[in-house]
């Protein structure tokens, strides 16, 4: 009879475990809203770092999770909703900093840059941004295209 209560206790435990851990894998990341633009995989950054911000894009431009996040093939995960687990780029575009300069790459081999992918994900939407509003660069409210309103000056 004790036998048989153990057993009972130890299934229990075991059950509850294995509920916990399944729940775990399928409980997603937690949004944050400010993401700092920083990878352990650069050494030393040459301009200062972005700081992304989801909340912003999501309700002062409309921004669909699909504008940044993509698949395998670069088609939009429009389906995401917040808590579900996304890749980090260089996941993927696993080569830090930009394409050496005088290198033809195609299009593909650029795209395995992480700051390449990351400036031209940016850089399109932004001037995609600026031309559907009618935007210049220089305008209030234009998003930023070039490198120095991205990257201000480090603070000394």
């Amino acid at each position: 009879m004790k036998k048989r209560v153990v057993l009972k206790i130890v299934m229990l435990i075991l059950s509850g475990i294995l509920i916990v851990g399944i729940s775990g894998l399928y409980a997603g990341t937690e949004v944050q809203d400010i993401i700092k633009m920083d990878n352990k995989a650069y050494k030393k950054h040459k301009k200062s770092i972005i700081e992304f911000t989801h909340k912003k894009h999501i309700e002062e431009y409309n921004a669909g999770c699909g504008e940044c996040h993509h698949n395998e093939k670069g088609e939009p995960l429009n389906d995401l909703k917040a808590g579900d687990n996304v890749k980090n780029c260089i996941e993927c575009h696993s080569k830090p900093g930009e394409k050496p300069k005088g290198k033809k790459l195609t299009p593909k081999e650029k795209l395995e840059y992480h700051a390449e992918a990351i400036h031209d994900n940016c850089k399109g939407c932004h001037k995609k941004f600026n031309k559907e509003k009618g935007l210049k660069s220089k305008d209030k409210g234009a998003a930023p295209t070039s490198c120095s309103k991205c990257h201000p000056k480090k603070k000394k």
